[in-house]
């Protein structure tokens, strides 16, 4: 139930200039926009290197994204255990130098020649465990950086650079996989979370970091009972246990559809890497507009009719990719189309979502409840990937593409039937959370 603290007031206009005379949440901006473009450039690099130089089967894909992507599953709920009594700087610029020296390390492999499929299994995994570190702080970061009415403003600035970064980073990572090669694709990457690191090294402000244990003789929960704190208090939430169940059946689809649709572009549609990349950029432009509307839509029809609606915009643009022909005119600037519009889509439920899930999370349980929807919804994507490449090579792209595409709609369908679509203009008070 809800506690007595007032409703937090959603903001209709753009981020406040208050924020952007903040020091310190420019520097936190600057570096999440340069760690995002190297996240989505190696997002493509990797598959694209595996698919074009290495030949990669579809199984072999699938395994490749599931590696990747796997220390979600294994790590999300031990790293916001973790966050919750630690500052996300430190958190966040750690992750950043570990990631830059994982693909320098893949550069020099690949300029001595040993950067086969091991090797790529190998760095996805790594890149992977430290995403999830970096993901979980920056999004407990803006809580202690911020005030609570400030959250869907400054969202949406975050969420803006991430647009960005999926607008330059999948064109970067395709070109240069293309043009040059594969060690100078993962090159760039490592430069782009080196210029993370040292934006965000620069963050000034002393955190107040709850629980974190400070007088002599006192002890914090031992981790496992922080862990099943955090699942407590989203699982017995209906607005928090809705966001889990949507996030899974998206993430669980949408991976699924990434893997066949990395398959259907080179070769059902024969583009090369160059356009793929720009086919997937477009969801970056759209991302952008979503950023904006989402600082005033919410405010202006309601929280529930935003996520709902967005959703289903944004999902079943997919559903018009398999009927395209690469002899078709239309392909290229009907991909471009598809992926602007799911962008959008995307990024209103992103914004949406996070302001609704700080909102209504207590300050020191915001690492274990960002961590605890991570693992359930992003947990599903290593088998979404494996279940895409396994499709693939069952049923063909074609049909595939369709199947995964209309599971997606699943998580719109799943927001409509619960309490999430009935959430009004206001953000929500923060609800109680389980004692320590």
């Amino acid at each position: 139930m809800p506690s007595a603290s007032p409703a937090v007031s959603n903001s209709d206009r753009p981020v406040p200039p208050s924020l952007w005379r903040d020091a310190d949440f420019r520097r936190l901006w600057m570096g999440q926009t340069a760690s995002q473009l190297g996240e989505h450039a190696t997002l493509v690099v990797l598959p694209l290197f595996a698919v074009l130089t290495l030949h990669a089967g579809p199984g072999q894909l699938g395994a490749l994204r599931a590696v990747g992507q796997a220390p979600i599953l294994l790590l999300s709920l031990f790293v916001g255990a973790w966050v919750d009594r630690w500052r996300t700087r430190t958190t966040m610029v750690l992750t950043d130098a570990g990631r830059a020296l994982a693909l320098g390390a893949a550069a020099l492999a690949g300029l001595l020649g040993w950067l086969g499929l091991p090797a790529l299994f190998a760095l996805a995994f790594a890149v992977g465990a430290l995403s999830v570190f970096f993901d979980v702080a920056y999004q407990t970061s803006l809580v202690r950086l911020v005030e609570r009415d400030q959250l869907v403003a400054g969202n949406s600035a975050l969420e803006g650079s991430r647009s960005a970064a999926q607008t330059g980073g999948p064109a970067l990572g395709g070109a240069l996989v293309s043009l040059l090669s594969a060690p100078l694709a993962a090159a760039s990457g490592a430069l782009f979370f080196a210029l993370s690191f040292l934006w965000i090294r620069r963050i000034r402000r002393t955190e107040a970091v709850p629980e974190r244990p400070t007088a002599r003789g006192t002890h914090a929960p031992r981790v496992w009972r922080r862990i099943h704190e955090g699942l407590r208090f989203v699982a017995a939430d209906a607005v928090l246990r809705t966001v889990c169940l949507a996030s899974a059946a998206f993430q669980f689809s949408f991976a699924a559809l990434m893997t066949v649709y990395l398959l259907f572009l080179p070769r059902e549609l024969h583009l090369s890497g160059t356009v793929v990349g720009l086919a997937l950029t477009a969801a970056g432009p759209g991302a952008l507009l979503g950023s904006l509307l989402a600082a005033r839509l919410p405010g202006r029809f309601g929280h529930g009719v935003v996520l709902v609606g967005a959703a289903a915009l944004g999902d079943g643009a997919f559903l018009w990719v398999p009927a395209l022909r690469d002899s078709s005119a239309v392909t290229v600037p009907a991909l471009l189309a598809v992926g602007f519009v799911f962008g959008c889509g995307g990024q209103l439920v992103n914004v949406t979502v996070m302001a609704v899930r700080q909102a209504v999370t207590p300050d020191r349980m915001q690492g274990r409840a960002a961590a605890t929807i991570t693992f359930v919804g992003m947990g599903m994507t290593p088998l979404g990937s494996l279940a895409g490449g396994f499709l693939a090579a069952e049923w063909g792209l074609r049909t595939s593409l369709l199947v995964t595409a209309a599971g997606m709609m699943l998580s719109p369908v799943i927001m409509a039937l619960s309490p999430l679509a009935r959430l009004g203009r206001e953000l929500p008070a923060p609800h109680d959370a389980p004692p320590t």
